[in-house]
């Protein structure tokens, strides 16, 4: 007959003990991406709707806020989607304490000001469409430290400066959204080792220059779009 073995107290012990710390850390994890909403709550200035300021609360769970979407293995903050509510406000660098975002979507808002660096943390991002808002500034050389990136929307903004040339390490973009900004300068050349682009635009802007040959590379492209600027050979072109 096979003997029944029991754990001793001590066992016990440190069975309950290891189980505690694993709880707290889930706890504390969480409890990191509920007091980066929280902040960027305080930092909205406008909310006509009284969508977050009603919703956005600590008697309920940071995953069943409004926009707000959590990950089933790791309970932590995947998705934040405030597109389309008339928020305007700034984004605090807390922002970028969401470890586990992958999708941060605030387009068509009335945000403001220049992107704090921090959300250069945000390493798991695939999709950020920060476009239809009033950011200023140059678009940040950090964002190609996004390798998961695969859409990036920056449109109908205020940037100035240059398109950093960073943007060509996003290996695995493959929608690219600038137009509508007071960028200027040229197309960089480093944007067409892009091989997943299908979608690459930049109208309404202030470029110069010639249209890079290496544009020819970009195989999966079937929407460029080019026109307002003043590139040599300036064209609205449409790739299908």
């Amino acid at each position: 007959m096979a003997k029944l073995s029991f754990l001793s107290p001590s066992m016990f012990a440190v069975l309950f003990s290891t189980l505690g710390v694993i709880l707290s850390a889930k706890h504390s994890n969480i409890t990191i991406d509920q007091s980066a909403l929280l902040v960027l709550k305080s930092h909205i200035t406008h909310d006509p709707h009284n969508l977050l300021s009603t919703n956005w609360s600590t008697s309920t769970s940071v995953c069943n806020w409004l926009g707000v979407s959590c990950g089933s293995r790791h309970h932590r903050v995947t998705a934040l989607n405030l597109s389309s509510m008339n928020l305007s406000g700034i984004i605090p660098s807390q922002l970028g304490n969401l470890s586990f975002l992958g999708w941060l979507d605030i387009c068509h808002n009335n945000f403001h000001g220049s992107l704090p660096i921090e959300l250069a943390n945000l390493h798991r991002l695939k999709y950020l469409d920060f476009g239809n808002n009033n950011f200023d500034g140059e678009i940040p050389s950090w964002l190609g430290y996004f390798t998961k990136l695969q859409r990036l929307s920056l449109h109908g903004n205020n940037f100035n400066g240059v398109i950093p040339s960073t943007l060509g390490d996003l290996s695995k973009l493959e929608r690219l959204r600038l137009e509508s900004n007071q960028i200027s300068g040229q197309i960089p050349n480093s944007l067409f080792k892009c091989k997943e682009l299908e979608l690459l635009s930049l109208y309404n802007n202030s470029l110069e220059g010639s249209i890079p040959a290496e544009i020819g590379n970009l195989t999966l492209l079937n929407m460029l779009y080019l026109d307002g600027n003043h590139l040599k050979g300036e064209q609205f072109l449409v790739i299908v």
